[in-house]
């Protein structure tokens, strides 16, 4: 009889000020397949997105410390980080926002409030289910 092998755990870095945010969107994806690991400022975001392998990263424009544009373009630019999918988790959503998170290499774009559908299936679609 053979022995199931257990998936291996899908890691999200969600970078995000908010509290409530941060519990919201950690309850709604974690399960015993997907964690989720939050930093509240940028510059703790980008320190753990170097030190850990996440699968996606979910980052808010507005950060203390460092903004989330700053850590996207970072990010993007660091050979080691730079295939994690990364999406702005944000409100700031006219144009020239969008436009500025995209040039800095951000792979998507998620505007505050979101759907939790939204973000369900964005994570069922990065694991492949």
């Amino acid at each position: 009889m053979s022995v199931p092998v257990p998936k291996a755990v899908f890691n999200i870095l969600l970078v995000e000020d908010e509290p409530v945010i941060r519990e919201l969107v950690r309850s709604m994806l974690s399960d015993g397949e997907v964690q989720v690991e939050c930093a509240d400022n940028g510059l703790e975001g980008l320190k753990l997105a170097r030190t850990r392998p996440f699968r996606l990263i979910l980052l808010d424009v507005v950060l203390p410390q460092m903004d989330g544009i700053t850590v996207c373009r970072l990010l993007k630019s660091d050979p080691a980080t730079a295939q994690v999918p990364l999406y702005m988790l944000t409100a700031k959503a006219k144009k020239s926002d969008i436009e500025m998170a995209t040039r800095a290499g951000a792979d998507g774009y998620i505007q505050k409030p979101f759907r939790g559908a939204d973000l369900l299936d964005l994570v069922a679609k990065l694991r492949g289910a």
